[in-house]
C-alpha cells in the first residue's frame, strides 16, 4: 500500500477522533460540546426548619461549584442544562446511646429534591432526592455549630449533584 493511503487513513481517524469528542474539564466533568449553557433556579428550603437563608446558601453554593468546574455559560432560563428543586427535608435524630440511655452523638441530615433537565440529551435527565449528614455531640447546643454543620452538608450535597449531572456516576 502507497504512503498516501496510510496518510489518508490516519486523517479519517483522527478527524473521526475529533468529531466525536466531549469536553472535560479539572472537576472531572464531561460535558457534551454542544452543550453550552445552565440554568439554576433558585433552591427554596421548604423543610419544617434550619435556618434562615439555608436555601440562598444552598443556591448560591450550587451555582459557585458549575461556574468553578465547568466552562458552562450561566443563563436565567432555558439553559441547555436546568436545575431545580428544594431543600425538603431538615432533622435531627440521636444516633449514638452512651451507658445511661441518653445520646452521646446526633445526626443533622439535609435533604434536597433535585430536578435535572438536560435538553440537548433528556436521557441524562433526572429528578432524585439527596441527603447528606454529620453526626455532632450530644452534648453541643445545635445553635451553637448549625451553620458550619449545614455549610459542610451543603458542600456534600453540592458534589452529589454536580457528580450526577456532568461527571456520569
Amino acid at each position: 500500500m502507497t504512503k498516501k493511503f496510510y496518510i489518508l487513513v490516519f486523517g479519517l481517524f483522527i478527524a473521526g477522533v475529533v468529531g466525536c469528542t466531549v469536553n472535560y474539564s479539572m472537576g472531572g466533568a464531561s460535558i457534551e460540546p454542544d452543550v453550552k449553557t445552565i440554568s439554576i433556579d433558585n433552591i427554596p428550603n421548604r423543610a419544617p426548619s434550619g435556618p434562615s437563608g439555608m436555601g440562598q446558601m444552598f443556591t448560591n453554593e450550587l451555582k459557585d461549584k458549575f461556574q468553578s468546574q465547568t466552562s458552562l455559560k450561566f443563563v436565567d432560563s432555558r439553559g441547555d442544562l436546568e436545575i431545580s428543586g428544594e431543600i425538603a427535608g431538615y432533622s435531627t435524630k440521636p444516633q449514638a446511646v452512651g451507658g445511661d440511655e441518653k445520646a452521646t452523638k446526633t445526626r443533622l441530615t439535609i435533604t434536597a429534591h433535585v430536578k435535572f433537565t438536560n435538553n440537548k440529551y433528556p436521557d441524562k435527565s433526572y429528578e432524585t432526592d439527596f441527603s447528606q449528614y454529620e453526626d455532632f455531640d450530644a452534648s453541643q447546643n445545635l445553635a451553637d455549630i448549625e451553620d458550619q454543620l449545614v455549610a459542610d452538608i451543603t458542600e456534600k450535597l453540592v458534589q452529589d449533584i454536580f457528580n450526577k449531572a456532568v461527571v456520569n456516576w
